[in-house]
């Protein structure tokens, strides 16, 4: 039992891409290393053949893993969004009281997390803080730093 998990178009794609790879390419792959590590003879002092078969196991889980998460999966229709308030998909600028920096992220589910292009999970710390935060709205959060304090500059979509 699985809880819903919310996409873009593109994150959903790149899910979807991704699970046809490893049951098209990775699947038979795995397969083949079974089938020859199996031709080599006896299978109880055969580690190639225990190897191959951790592979499949560890193969069929990620796979079952992403068609739950696919089948789970809703696609957000941005332009229905509210967009006044840190939501989902929204960009947030936001400055740094205690020290006056100016920081822009993008709020996105964990799967589409990117911290090096601004894609923060909206399942972190300062994303969490700003949820359902409008302009001007100013927010303290607990970081591993400590407390800082943020002022909300601008939510975009």
């Amino acid at each position: 039992m699985s809880d819903t998990k919310y996409f873009t178009e593109e994150g959903l794609q790149k899910l979807k891409k991704e699970l046809e790879e490893l049951i098209s390419k990775e699947r038979p792959k795995i397969s083949q290393m079974i089938a020859e590590a199996r031709d080599k003879g006896d299978l109880s002092e055969n580690a190639e053949y225990d190897a191959a078969k951790d592979a499949q196991g560890m193969l069929e889980l990620k796979i079952s893993k992403l068609q739950d998460l696919v089948i789970n999966a809703r696609v957000i229709d941005e332009s229905k969004m509210d967009s006044t308030k840190a939501l989902l998909f929204s960009k947030v600028t936001i400055k740094n009281l205690n020290n006056g920096t100016t920081l822009s992220y993008t709020l996105v589910p964990e799967k589409e997390a990117e911290v090096r292009n601004g894609k923060i999970s909206v399942n972190s710390p300062i994303a969490k803080g700003l949820l359902g935060k409008s302009v001007g709205d100013q927010t303290t959060i607990t970081v591993p730093a400590g407390n800082i304090t943020f002022e909300i500059i601008e939510i975009s979509r």
